[in-house]
């Protein structure tokens, strides 16, 4: 008898990532409904009770075409969803509104009784946390570049004197604007004589440059690694995707069972990593994004990442 338990696709509507996963789940006849959470109030309707009820589906989510009971569910993809901001409303409201919300529906599909989330989102939030991911990643055996996180500018100028040649980088990736234009933090270099005492208003990341060959990035899903070589003349080579190439590449067997170890300690059964690969071969921890960007690097090199995503979620056990 066929599984007819949905997955859950939550996401922003224009995720591009996600439909090549929901192409793959259509293709299997796997039952899918998705939604993003910016929708609350006009396509999308939570409604959970709790306690002695005698209600037969408890628990449900609710979009214009699809209904879940939230007890019956094969697995969650949280992709990329939206929170809603509620801009009409004012300024205490919104925030009210915003947080019954995230507290309301996120709540409610976090009692889900589903035995698969990729990733749940609080193991997610709980990753992303820069410094901690050095920690891990050095207990683990991943070579880790020098790295200093500090708001102290005379610690800042020390290490940057004694490495030599160091890049700065964003702890956290937020919206920015400069006189209206977006902008992005990049990893940059920095010279001891650029730091001045606006360091001490927030903990800034420091890390000794790599003397790379080559920057890796690596999709982990359940069991299976894909890894990718990207070859560039870039620093930091999210600046331009077009001067990039790819190579499909096999990690040593120890960097790989590593990177398995990584997300197993964190709770986690997908996530995207970025490794460097010096002139001497030797694979340099950089980060990890429990929720990364990976569907341009299947459409450059065809592996088969969003059938992997459709085999994790059709299976709905973290097999």
């Amino acid at each position: 008898m066929a599984d007819e338990r949905p997955v859950l696709v939550v996401t922003a509507a224009d995720d591009l990532t996600a439909d090549m996963v929901l192409m793959e789940l259509n293709r299997r006849d796997v039952p899918v409904m998705r939604f993003d959470p910016r929708d609350i109030g006009t396509t999308l309707t939570i409604s959970a009770r709790f306690g002695i009820c005698s209600a037969p589906a408890a628990r449900q989510v609710r979009t214009p075409s699809r209904t879940a009971d939230l007890s019956r569910v094969r697995a969650v993809y949280w992709r990329r969803p939206q929170w809603p901001a509620f801009p009409d409303l004012e300024p205490d409201d919104a925030r009210f509104a915003a947080a019954h919300v995230r507290y309301g529906l996120g709540g409610s599909l976090f009692a889900s009784d589903s035995p698969l989330w990729v990733n749940h989102p609080l193991r997610n939030a709980a990753a992303d946390y820069k410094p901690a991911q050095l920690a891990l990643a050095q207990r683990l055996g991943l070579a880790v570049p020098p790295t200093l996180v500090t708001n102290c500018p005379h610690e800042a100028r020390e290490f940057i004197t004694a490495q030599g040649d160091v890049i700065s980088k964003t702890l956290r990736w937020t919206p920015y604007t400069r006189n209206g234009v977006p902008v992005t933090g990049w990893a940059d270099p920095v010279t001891a004589d650029e730091i001045d005492d606006s360091v001490r208003v927030a903990p800034h990341l420091f890390q000794a440059r790599v003397d790379k060959a080559a920057d890796l990035r690596v999709l982990i899903v359940g069991h299976r690694t894909f890894a990718v070589r990207i070859d560039s003349e870039l620093l930091d080579w999210r600046k331009d995707y077009s001067a990039l190439t790819y190579t499909v590449e096999r990690l040593p067997h120890r960097v790989d069972k590593a990177l398995h170890h990584y997300l197993e300690s964190l709770g986690l059964v997908s996530g995207s990593f970025d490794l460097a690969v010096d002139r001497q071969g030797e694979h340099w921890w950089l980060e990890l994004n429990p929720n990364g960007q990976w569907g341009w690097l299947e459409t450059e090199t065809g592996l088969p990442m969003s059938a992997a995503f459709a085999d994790l979620l059709t299976q709905g056990d973290g097999a």
